[in-house]
């Protein structure tokens, strides 16, 4: 029977290394790097999303998923928050970022700072019961979200 597991045997495994998939085992102290490099995708988005509609008037679809003011913590520390609260791993957040960017391309949702925390607790919620083979229950993620 196949697998799914993908052969990393001709790749080179500095990059896991690098951005965090690999080397992150119990008692290690950090923060993988792909966190912030998503983070940083992120942010981008919003500040032209935000930027866009600033200058250019385009309707925004209020989903449920929008707040009524932005919370005061950035993405990058409330995806660190997540990290090390939440018990996921790495490419959950990867997986989340790509639940994430599939949802604004199929919807007439623009990422800003109103919904971008909503939508990245639940794209992570999802992808760690994809994922990962041990997750917190719903309750659990909810307590996370300022």
């Amino acid at each position: 029977m196949g697998t799914l597991a993908i052969d990393t045997e001709g790749v080179d495994s500095d990059i896991y290394f690098d951005l965090g998939f690999k080397g992150l085992g119990k008692g290690v102290v950090g923060t993988p790097r792909i966190l912030s490099l998503l983070s940083s995708l992120l942010e981008k988005s919003v500040q032209k999303n935000e930027t866009e509609s600033e200058t250019v008037n385009f309707k925004d679809t209020v989903a449920i998923f929008h707040g009524l003011r932005a919370p005061t913590i950035s993405i990058q520390h409330y995806i660190d928050r997540i990290f090390k609260y939440a018990g996921c791993s790495p490419s959950c957040f990867l997986v989340a970022y790509i639940y994430v960017d599939r949802f604004i391309q199929r919807t007439d949702v623009h990422l800003t700072s109103l919904n971008v925390h909503r939508l990245l607790i639940t794209s992570v919620l999802v992808a760690a019961k994809f994922i990962d083979d041990a997750f917190f229950n719903n309750a659990y993620y909810a307590e996370l979200v300022e």
